[in-house]
């Protein structure tokens, strides 16, 4: 990640409401319809080998509903059948049951160690599917969700390596040729590994492309490349021209050379990780800066040349390059400064600092290969002053204006284990060209807003959820702020118990279910019909934001959870439940 660039994420405070007072719960009743299923869903319960926190956000909490984003209001799962079952909603009053559109060709029950059976779209008429056993299937549909007579027809159908999930695909046309990317994700046992779970994630990006030869058009994988990291990632997914993915992880992937190429990486490796002898050394007090270079025996007072200027520092010997060059920390008085060379063949240089007092933190900026050399008055020096940021005492000092911040005086809510995700953009090469840490900024879910564009990320920032939208085409806008849940970051450290959470596409309502029955769903704020008084501030309140909760009459886990504009669905073993949310336009 050495040339990655470090990116920040930007919100935008027109989207921000520093004063908004909570969601009020409202009881008015939410239409929920249910539909009984023909057959239970394919749900594949974990193993005993499957016994890593990995294993169990990987296939565990995996959502068994998919939405079809190209479509409104149609979702598919797979039932133990193996059919692909389908549900599109035009009126909620007049709902079919769910009706087949695929078969898979495979006997799932015929493989012990298959996972969960998995469906990504990747445009309005092309599908990629996983039976779960490590057979991958490219799929041309017809005009999905609302035909009677619409055909799944495979083009491409082959066995890559063990059992995986579909993490994302996209489907994209250059110089006439169409392809198809999947992202496929697989947790592995990892012999090398005796001291984390003992186990690795992989992520293998694979390009499906159409190949003419002859009249004869046959869809083949024309390239494979795998990334590997520690943890399952909260976010992986391609952009939508296929020239880059976006990884979203609490620890990092790294691409995994082809073993020709192996043996040079390793090479690099041992040569980046060799610890070589510093430079030069310098050390410091409060009026000046002592530096140490060693140099070459044959080194006379002739061939050293070194220049000060009032910010700037250019050593040389001979005619090679500069030993040292660049920008001082702070500016030194050039006229003062001075040179010698020391018995012991050593170069030592002293810098009189312009202003006395302030300690540099690093000699020239962004110079890493020299030492500072602190002795232990100064090294107490500098504890002394950052004493007051940790103490075990609430407030040692009472009188201070600004207390210490103390880990205590944060909720229970407010902590959370993974607080140094990052977010990667890989390219075509899979070499890291942006990073963001997101240090706090927890999680929490993704959803489609537009199927044409990568999946938006929810984060949460303090106790709001903001939602994200990656711009792959847009280097300098590249993820952009698009909507604020208010409070939905404080809410939800709260529920303990939930599984699921999504959001509208045109962010109306945010939504999150617990593992049995219950669902919450928050709408965004909205103007009242009546007149409302806040009376502690004796002000009129224009919108509330209402809080809602409905209970499933179901005994059944939920096993799938998707919002849309109008509706949301909830899938349990052997009924799919439709809540209104909105009324139509």
């Amino acid at each position: 990640m050495a040339g990655a660039a470090h990116c920040s994420l930007q919100a935008k405070r027109l989207l921000l409401d520093p004063k908004f007072e909570g969601y009020k719960l409202s009881l008015e009743p939410l239409a929920c319809y249910q539909l009984g299923l023909d057959a239970a869903v394919a749900e594949v319960k974990l193993r005993d080998d499957q016994y890593t926190l990995d294993h169990m956000r990987a296939f565990g909490m995996y959502n068994y509903l998919h939405l079809d984003s190209w479509y409104q209001d149609n979702v598919y799962y797979v039932d133990q059948f193996g059919r692909v079952m389908n549900l599109s909603v035009t009126l909620d009053t007049a709902l079919q049951k769910p009706r087949e559109v695929f078969r898979l060709p495979t006997d799932l029950s015929a493989y012990d160690n298959r996972l969960c059976a998995s469906i990504h779209f990747s445009s309005s008429t092309w599908v990629t599917l996983s039976d779960g056993t490590g057979r991958l299937y490219l799929i041309k549909s017809d005009k999905r969700g609302n035909s009677a007579s619409e055909k799944w027809e495979i083009v491409f159908n082959e066995e890559i390596g063990s059992p995986f999930i579909i993490a994302h695909s996209v489907s994209f046309v250059k110089s006439d040729t169409h392809s198809v990317a999947v992202l496929l994700l697989r947790v592995e046992k990892d012999e090398l590994d005796t001291k984390g779970s003992g186990f690795h994630i992989t992520l293998e990006w694979v390009t499906i492309t159409e190949i003419s030869k002859e009249g004869d058009h046959r869809y083949e994988i024309l390239k494979r490349r795998v990334l590997q990291g520690k943890s399952i990632p909260h976010y992986a997914a391609i952009e939508p021209t296929g020239d880059g993915l976006m990884i979203l992880s609490y620890k990092p992937f790294k691409f995994i050379q082809d073993e020709d190429n192996k043996l040079e990486e390793n090479d690099d490796a041992k040569a980046t990780n060799e610890k070589k002898d510093p430079l030069y050394y310098w050390q410091q007090t409060e009026d000046d800066v002592t530096i140490t270079v060693h140099i070459p025996q044959d080194i006379t007072k002739d061939d050293i040349k070194v220049r000060f200027f009032p910010d700037n520092i250019c050593v040389t010997l001979k005619d090679q390059p500069p030993l040292m060059e660049g920008k001082l920390y702070s500016y030194v008085d050039h006229e003062s400064c001075t040179w010698i060379i020391r018995e012991n063949k050593s170069l030592e240089i002293s810098l009189i600092k312009k202003n006395e007092g302030p300690w540099w933190t690093e000699l020239i900026v962004g110079d890493t290969r020299g030492e500072l050399i602190m002795d232990s008055s100064q090294r107490s020096e500098i504890a002394e002053s950052l004493i007051h940021l940790t103490s075990e005492v609430m407030n040692p000092n009472p009188e201070k204006e600004n207390p210490p911040c103390n880990a205590q005086e944060l909720e229970e809510c407010d902590a959370f284990l993974e607080d140094s995700a990052s977010l990667c953009r890989f390219d075509g090469d899979l070499k890291v060209t942006h990073v963001i840490n997101l240090g706090s900024n927890q999680y929490l879910f993704s959803v489609v807003v537009d199927p044409r564009e990568m999946p938006c990320f929810c984060l949460r920032h303090d106790v709001d959820a903001l939602l994200w939208q990656p711009h792959s085409d847009q280097p300098e806008n590249m993820w952009e702020h698009i909507a604020t849940f208010n409070a939905l970051g404080y809410v939800q450290a709260s529920k303990q118990d939930k599984k699921f959470m999504a959001c509208a596409p045109d962010y109306s309502y945010a939504a999150l279910c617990e593992c049995l029955r219950r669902v919450f769903i928050y709408r965004q704020p909205t103007p009242l019909s009546t007149v409302l008084y806040n009376r502690k501030e004796g002000r009129q309140v224009g919108q509330v934001a209402k809080q809602l909760v409905a209970t499933l009459e179901a005994n059944d886990p939920i096993l799938g959870f998707q919002a849309t504009s109008e509706r949301l669905f909830v899938l349990t073993t052997k009924t799919l439940f439709l809540i209104k949310v909105n009324s139509g336009n």
